[in-house]
């Protein structure tokens, strides 16, 4: 088991509007997991997607499948 502790990072994309999500991909050879959280409550729930999910979902979004808002 690691003990290696998640560096968080937003998108370089991101305004300064509060509706950010925080990744950190330094777990992803180590835990196979990406952790995701809210950026406004760094101490809240953490949800852990598994790489491929977290790959597609990227692609998805890169590839306009969402839509925009």
């Amino acid at each position: 088991m690691t003990t290696e502790s998640p560096r968080w990072f937003k998108s370089s994309f991101s305004e300064n509007g509060g509706q950010c999500v925080e990744v950190a991909t330094n777990l992803v050879a180590s835990r196979g997991v990406v952790p995701v959280r809210d950026s406004k409550d760094a101490a809240g729930p953490v949800l852990s997607v598994p790489t491929g999910s977290f790959t597609s979902f990227v692609a998805g979004i890169k590839s306009g499948e969402f839509g925009t808002v």
